[in-house]
């Protein structure tokens, strides 16, 4: 994994630009406060005074859509856009600073062409206005101004490179691009590259180059919108802003915020510190650890690389004061990490019950049983292979065991809202993210006293640009999805997978369904994965008489296989960076955990109950 095309986490080619850049990211902080606040305030008016106001969701989700497309822009700028490196290490060696020069042109063309295209969008939506009376342009100019910086980033990026290779890579991109379009343009009919192809060969060739996630997925569906006659550009755009145009999204980045603050006030320390008071002479005992924190953590943050980060820096550095071995825990963590998967409120349960139209509050139920086993199987397996420590190098200063236990009451407090909120139909899973924060705030300021006022408006920023950054690929593989829609996969995956589902029966549709979605999880990032089969598949399921529920746990816990799976799997890459392992030899200690987590999936596959049980408890499946 990598932090944009070729660097990690540096700061902008231009001093201005990063003075820009800082600028936008304190806005996009404060566009989340006010976000928090405009989401809180309509759940006090509807619930507790009975005066809902018309106008909150629509202004939630502009705000959302300024994070999305500015908080987009800087994490370009700062080159932390997801992207993934392995294919584009295996080119020759003196093909890999042009492969990330062509990649910096790329990035800074789908950037301009989706300028190009909000633009038209802009002067289109000049005389509308929305239902409750706001200009329609409102809602349009983030993507305008967002857009004009990822172009100014994009470039900035590429030209920071080596001159010769600069110059070179940026007439080899123009010229190859003259010649697509003069073959298609001038060649009879018939031997003109279909738009299917373009798609295919831009989807793969931006993922040789190392191109981020996000800018692979808005070439891919660019390349299509010019080859296909059908389509004007201006649809680029909306399709685009189509992708995370939602409520429910909001939930995304409340819930990382929220998660953030909870870590920040020092309560993953108490925690894991607590964890090793309990279960520190148990052979095994911080592995075991690392699986019972990131289980706890997965029900506060909903973002897997937020909790290995959260867990993985207080566990790896007692681990290493206890001279285990630091690989052994970054695979347990990885590991941890798929089994996290469906607790909620992870994000990838949200956009899979989004896209593919199932209830969030019953995939959040469906998923803490199969949790659960998954969690059990890992647990037996950290204690079968570790060893005894002696518990009082893990943590030299212990801290009191009222502080550490008044740690934990606070965030059990939160899971508890959080599931009882969205399990009862209280609130939907965005209004229940909003108390969340709130109450992380409260929790932090009044409990534990220990986030200033600066290291608040620190998360605020960081939140900010994590959620731009994963929103943003939502709404590229939005578009993604749109041009299957119209080169009409959808018909051809139902007719496929239906009549698979007919000739072999039901398990066999979940088994390749499952075994898809590894693939995918591994190769993309898990957001687009789901965004792109999760509403392809889910129908054929119900057709052939599988509970959307279960459907939806198995394949987000079988993304979640793929994306932590080496030698490709992106979060495994970054597993690696944040515990300072390296991802060859985390590898093979991963690979027991891997078999487990595929035949418990297997398992899960062939006894749905597993899923259904806790659903079928509240009457919601």
């Amino acid at each position: 994994m990598h932090a944009g095309h070729g660097a990690s986490a540096t700061p902008a080619p231009w001093p201005a630009l990063t003075r820009l850049c800082k600028v936008i990211e304190y806005f996009c902080a404060a566009i989340l406060a006010a976000d928090v606040v405009v989401v809180f305030v309509s759940v006090i008016l509807r619930y507790f005074l009975h005066s809902p106001v018309d106008w909150a969701e629509e202004v939630a989700r502009n705000l959302m859509a300024t994070l999305v497309f500015l908080g987009g822009a800087t994490v370009l700028a700062r080159r932390q856009h997801v992207g993934i490196e392995v294919f584009r290490g295996m080119l020759p060696a003196s093909w890999r600073e042009p492969a990330i020069q062509l990649g910096g042109w790329t990035v800074a063309g789908v950037s301009a062409a989706l300028l190009y295209s909000s633009v038209l969008l802009l002067e289109d939506s000049v005389n509308v206005t929305t239902p409750i009376g706001t200009p329609q342009w409102v809602s349009v100019l983030p993507v305008c101004v967002g857009a004009l910086f990822m172009t100014v980033a994009g470039i900035a990026n590429a030209i920071s490179g080596a001159k010769r290779a600069t110059w070179a890579t940026l007439a080899a991109a123009i010229v190859l691009c003259l010649a697509v379009w003069g073959w298609n343009t001038f060649a009879p009919e018939a031997l003109a590259i279909q738009p299917w192809l373009l798609l295919t060969v831009a989807f793969l060739a931006s993922l040789v180059m190392g191109i981020p996630i996000a800018f692979v997925l808005a070439l891919s569906s660019l390349v299509y919108f010019l080859a296909e006659p059908s389509l004007p550009m201006i649809i680029y755009s909306q399709q685009v802003m189509a992708g995370m145009d939602h409520f429910v999204l909001l939930a995304i980045p409340f819930f990382v915020l929220a998660g953030l603050i909870m870590e920040a006030n020092g309560m993953s320390s108490r925690l894991i510190e607590l964890l090793v008071r309990m279960f520190g002479r148990v052979r095994g005992s911080m592995n075991l650890i690392s699986i019972l924190a990131t289980a706890f953590f997965s029900g506060v943050s909903g973002s897997k690389l937020a909790d290995i980060a959260a867990v993985g820096g207080i566990v790896v550095p007692a681990v290493r004061r206890t001279k285990q071995d630091a690989n052994e825990t970054a695979a347990v963590l990885a590991a941890s990490a798929v089994m996290a998967e469906t607790i909620p409120p992870c994000v990838n349960l949200i956009i899979m019950g989004f896209v593919a139209n199932i209830s969030i509050g019953g995939l959040f139920l469906a998923g803490l049983v199969p949790a659960a086993v998954l969690a059990a199987g890992l647990c037996a397996m950290a204690v079968a292979f570790g060893r005894k420590i002696d518990p009082r190098l893990a943590f030299p200063q212990r801290m009191a065991l009222p502080k550490l236990l008044g740690g934990a009451l606070i965030a059990l407090v939160m899971v508890g809202m959080i599931g009882k909120g969205v399990t009862s139909g209280i609130a939907t899973s965005t209004e229940v993210s909003a108390f969340a924060v709130v109450y992380a705030l409260l929790a932090g300021g009044i409990a534990f006293r220990e986030l200033t006022p600066r290291a608040i408006v620190g998360l605020f920023v960081r939140a900010a640009s994590m959620a731009g950054g994963i929103l943003f690929i939502i709404a590229a593989a939005s578009s993604v999805a749109f041009a299957l829609t119209v080169q009409q996969l959808p018909t051809f995956l139902s007719g496929t997978m239906t009549t698979l589902a007919h000739d072999y029966g039901s398990v066999a549709f979940v088994l390749v369904s499952a075994l898809l979605m590894v693939i995918f999880g591994a190769i993309l990032e898990g957001a687009p994965a789901l965004i792109i089969f999760g509403p392809l598949l889910t129908p054929i399921a119900q057709q052939v008489g599988v509970n959307p529920l279960h459907f939806g746990t198995v394949v987000v816990i079988a993304m979640g296989l793929g994306l932590f799976a080496p030698p490709f799997g992106l979060g495994l890459f970054a597993t690696c960076a944040m515990t300072g392992t390296r991802v060859e030899q985390v590898a093979r200690p991963m690979i027991k955990y891997l078999v487990l987590l595929a035949i418990m999936l297997v398992v899960l596959i062939f006894v749905p109950a597993i899923s259904l049980w806790l659903p079928r408890m509240f009457n919601m499946a």
